[in-house]
Parts: C-alpha cells; structure tokens; sequence
C-alpha cells in the first residue's frame, strides 16, 4: 500500500480553473493529464501542478462530454513515472480499490474500500461503485487496484449518500485514449449523440457534422474565460502589481499570488460583497508568546490597510475589503502592501520571536 501511495504522489495532478478545482493525473505513454469533462468545462487552458512541478498554465486537447472526460497536454519538462491502465482486468464486488485526488482542496487524499457493485447502469454507461471516500474536488482522480493499476476515474457521487462513489471503468478510458491519438495534440471534441471525434475548430455553428446533435458545450469550451464586476476589478488589481492573472486563478472569484516566502490568497464572496486576502505567514512558537503579543498588537496600531490575527496556532496578515469601495487605484495599493509586508513580516517573526516556518503541502 505504502508503496503505490508513495508512486501516485508524482502523478496526481491538481487541477484549476476560473470555475473551479479538481484532479487528474499523467499517463505517460501519451503524455496528456487525465481528468473529468465537468472539471475543466468552460476553460481552453487549465493550471496544473503536482508534487514535483510548480504551476503552469496547459491547454485542454480533448473533451468527451460522453464519458465525461477530458485531456489536459501535460508539461514537457517533466519527468514522471507511468501508470498501467488495468484495461484487462475484471472487477468483481468486494474488491479492493484505492481513490486518490485533492477533496476540498486538501492536497493528496487517499481513501481505501471496496468495489461495493462492479457495473452500475447510470445514462448507458457502467459505472463501478466504491464504498471508498469520494468528495467534490476528487473528480478526474485515479482508482487503483491493490497492485496500483488504474482501473476507474473518480466522476461522481449521489448527494447526501454514505459513501456512495462512482469511477467511470478505466475501458472507457482506453477507448477515449484511442480517439485522441488519431489526432494527438489537436483540439478535439466528441459528440455527446452519436460518440464521433471531431477537430474543434471545424465545427460548425455547434453542430455535429455526423449526426447533426447540437453541442452546446463546444461553444463555452472555446471562449476565453471573462470576469466581470467586482471580479474583474480586482483581477486588474492583481495584473497591476505584476501577476499572471491566469497563474493567479484558482477557483470562481479565488485567486493565489507569491511574493518571495510569502503566499496570498484572495477571495471575493459575492453574496457579502467582502474581499478577504490573508497571508499564512507562520506559527506560533512554543515560548516568548508575550513578547511577540506585544509586537503584533503595536505593529497593528501602525500599519496601514493591513492587520495580523491570529487563528489557531498560525498568525495571518489580511485586508478586508468591501466591494462597494473598491475602486482599482485604491485596490492596488492595499493588495501591493499586503503582499510588500508578508514577504517582509514572516522573516522578522521567525528569526527575531522564534515562530515557526509554516511548510506548505504540496500537491
């Protein structure tokens, strides 16, 4: 068990878009990423990262609404290990299986259980059904036999079930797999109707040129992605202190920038109209507490914009902002400050009070 853990804590992949987030994970042999269609509709370009590579933005080469899958062109400076795609292999109930993937942004959760029904019939296509832990931001993630072969993606859970999971059968897989690769690299798209694989950009007013089904989702995949609102301020906000704001998105109205040892995230609640940005600069050390109190609460009565807390055992510098006085000139300054002192703030706290580098989990 240690062993296939250890191996797939390269080749799962965290996934980001301006939607939302998921996993998916690399298949060497074809050198794309593997995850659900739901994960990444709407997005021609995706971030992907992993324990062994930083963020980088890759396009989306294939989009199979049918199987809900979809194919992300892997990064060609790494260098991974393969999976095997367990495609001669016959599930029966009680098996073991292994679900890997980022469940609520958790980076590398693995749940362990059993194949509870081989082939469950859900909209023509025979699902497996685990018992083993399944939540959202799992979707696109691998399921492994107990000799680590990938025999399901992770796609689907029943709302309010007990551990009620369901991975679509890695033969599925395998057939998209063999489409792809008679365009490889290419934008391509199959038709939800009739199953045929077409070049994205020579469809035509969304229909299928085999079957005729309209195909609605071929439309949103190719538009690039367009905040508006409050959302799209604050994106100028974060270009205008030189960000990529592509690298920056991670998820509706959420967005991460690094400055130095310092990371910020921003989030933007819609339904209060706050803008929150906190910087997890460390922990707190075991001694001297009241010294470094005292500190932080005089520190607080001179800054500008910016405030520390504490939460739990780790002390946060934020900005809190409303929307209705955002406007992009004072925005960019109070997101320059925050980021200005978190990159100033942690080293002080650790090498003068004796706080404790927070480590980052990495995907």
């Amino acid at each position: 068990m240690k062993e296939i853990i250890d191996r797939y804590k390269d080749i799962v992949i965290s996934i980001a878009t301006p939607y939302g987030s998921g996993t998916g994970f690399y298949v060497k042999n074809h050198n794309i990423i593997v995850t659900n269609h739901h994960v990444i509709k709407g997005a021609k370009e995706v971030i992907v990262s992993s324990k062994s590579f930083k963020k980088v933005l890759m396009p989306v080469l294939y989009n199979d609404p049918m199987y809900d899958l979809a194919f992300v062109q892997a990064p060609t400076d790494i260098d991974l290990p393969g999976v095997e795609l367990a495609t001669d292999t016959v599930l029966i109930e009680g098996n073991k299986v292994i679900a890997i993937g980022h469940p609520y942004g958790l980076k590398y959760t693995v749940t362990q259980g059993i194949v509870s029904k081989a082939d469950r019939l859900h909209n023509n296509i025979n699902y497996i059904q685990l018992d083993a832990a399944i939540n959202p931001g799992n979707s696109g993630g691998p399921s492994v036999d107990e000799h680590g072969r990938v025999v399901g993606v992770n796609t689907f859970i029943i709302a309010g079930g007990n551990n009620l999971g369901f991975a679509l059968p890695v033969s599925y897989l395998a057939d998209s797999i063999s489409e792809y690769e008679k365009n490889p690299g290419t934008n391509t798209t199959r038709c939800h109707s009739c199953g045929s694989v077409l070049v994205t950009d020579t469809i035509e007013d969304n229909y299928c040129t085999n079957c005729g089904a309209k195909m609605a989702y071929v439309e949103a995949d190719k538009k690039e992605y367009e905040p508006a609102g409050y959302a799209a301020i604050m994106e100028n906000i974060i270009s205008n202190n030189g960000k990529d704001i592509k690298l920056a998105r991670i998820g509706k109205n959420r967005w991460e920038v690094e400055e130095g040892s310092a990371k910020i995230i921003i989030n933007y609640d819609d339904r209060t109209g706050f803008i929150y940005g906190d910087s997890h600069l460390c922990l707190l050390p075991k001694e001297n507490l009241a010294k470094l109190y005292e500190y932080l609460l005089r520190e607080n009565f001179n800054l500008e914009d910016v405030y520390f807390s504490v939460a739990n055992t780790e002390i946060v510098m934020s900005i809190l902002i409303y929307d209705q006085y955002l406007t992009e000139e004072s925005g960019t300054r109070m997101i320059k400050n925050l980021i200005k002192k978190s990159d100033h703030y942690d080293d002080i706290l650790v090498d003068d009070y004796g706080c404790i580098w927070k480590v980052e989990e990495v995907v």
